[in-house]
């Protein structure tokens, strides 16, 4: 493969990635502003992000199997079609009932292109190249909440909320043109692959009976969590807890991203030197020491705006460092089911982060203290689940025997 062709590749699957995030990060900037034109509350409008993680978390696993039996593309244009359409219903929504519902259908549409980046990666690439290729992706992806928030909020002040679901729309297209130019279908459709309950259910199955799936996958879920955790609660944080203007959040949350983007940059130097299995424990332990002091800071109004930012750029930090690597995890014992394996792995992550966005909607931003509780039950859980996880490995897949370690 020439330079090129990887360069290409690589941007049109980090397009793909970076939608959903794209789609969250976005409108946060507007969140007083669509209170305001809804006539409801910012904590409602929260809800509109609690309905497009349960729609990706639905999406995923439906978008699993229509990728094993279709191909990679077929249902990739359908999820595209879907985003554009319901981006474009969000524009026009004049309730928070009726952002509420589009935002879901949105969902559906963007986990399409997330599954399918993911599985593409793992039919595009050697696999000696896969977790230099998922660094990459992550770099890409590291453009939303550098980017959007800050683009949301100048656009909230100066124009309208409405107007970012127009861009999204418009972006949508964009990735769908690339799609259909720059990406080659990378998987031969399967005519005996069976969309019936029964053999879907136990595809599944296969996949959740390894215990190394299932143990970094719930352990690297709940802890990622703690990610949904800040961005549901962060506008309630700084905008209603802080004051800070639509635009001061934007910066914010741009300069809080450089901890999760720059450590899981930093991954791929760790595990040239330790394993991937290390890098979890390490980042684990540490994410649950600094949640704790966090939640003792601030629940004692220790911290000021500058600590509250400090303490959670470094949890964001450690689910920097523990996503990769666990995702890497999850995947290495497989290559058939990847498709399966990787939309099981990513409908858990988005189910705990429905839940976890369900329960800041159901706070009242006060201070600090839910965010940084819900971030130190994420990684507490996290770290117990691996704990107890690990004694049912009796074989461990490394990372590095399946091709995920950065060369």
């Amino acid at each position: 493969m020439t330079s090129k062709r990887y360069f290409t590749l690589v941007m049109v699957l980090g397009a793909l990635t970076a939608l959903a995030p794209f789609s969250i990060d976005m409108y946060l900037p507007g969140f007083p502003d669509i209170a305001k034109s809804l006539h409801t509350t910012t904590e409602r409008v929260a809800l509109s992000l609690s309905s497009f993680f349960i729609g990706i978390s639905a999406g995923q696993l439906l978008y699993g199997p229509l990728l094993d039996k279709y191909g990679r593309k077929r249902p990739l244009y359908f999820g595209l079609a879907l985003y554009i359409v319901s981006s474009l219903a969000c524009y026009y929504s004049d309730s928070i009932e009726m952002l509420i519902a589009t935002r879901f259908f949105q969902a559906l549409g963007s986990c399409a292109a997330t599954v399918a980046s993911i599985a593409m990666v793992r039919d595009l690439f050697p696999v000696k190249d896969n977790a230099k290729v998922f660094a990459l992706l992550i770099l890409i992806l590291g453009a939303s909440p550098m980017i959007a928030p800050t683009v949301g909020g100048y656009i909230t002040t100066n124009f309208s909320w409405h107007i970012i679901f127009l861009i999204l729309a418009g972006l949508s297209v964009l990735i769908t043109l690339a799609v259909i130019f720059l990406l080659p279908e990378s998987f031969r459709p399967d005519p005996h692959y069976s969309l019936k309950p029964k053999p879907i259910i136990n595809g599944f199955l296969t996949v959740l009976k390894e215990p190394q799936f299932y143990t970094y996958a719930i352990a690297g879920g709940i802890a990622f969590s703690g990610l949904f955790a800040y961005v549901s609660a962060s506008p309630l944080v700084f905008m209603d807890v802080f004051k800070v203007s639509g635009k001061v959040y934007g910066w914010i949350f741009a300069l809080l991203s450089v901890g999760f983007i720059g450590s899981s940059q930093l991954n791929s130097a760790l595990i040239k030197r330790f394993d991937s299995r290390q890098v979890v424990n390490a980042a684990l332990i540490i994410m649950v020491s600094a949640s704790a002091l966090f939640v003792v800071a601030a629940s004692q109004d220790w911290l000021g705006l500058a600590g509250t930012i400090a303490m959670t750029f470094i949890v964001l930090c450690c689910v920097g460092l523990i996503s990769p690597n666990t995702s890497a995890l999850c995947l290495a014992p497989f290559e058939k089911n990847a498709g399966s394996a990787s939309a099981l792995m990513g409908a858990f992550q988005m189910s705990v982060g429905s839940l976890v966005s369900i329960g800041v909607s159901m706070f009242t931003a006060q201070s600090a203290v839910p965010m940084a509780l819900l971030m130190l039950a994420a990684s507490g859980l996290g770290l117990i689940v691996l704990l107890i996880g690990k004694r049912n490995i009796k074989k461990p897949v490394k990372a590095a025997d399946a091709g995920f370690v950065a060369h």
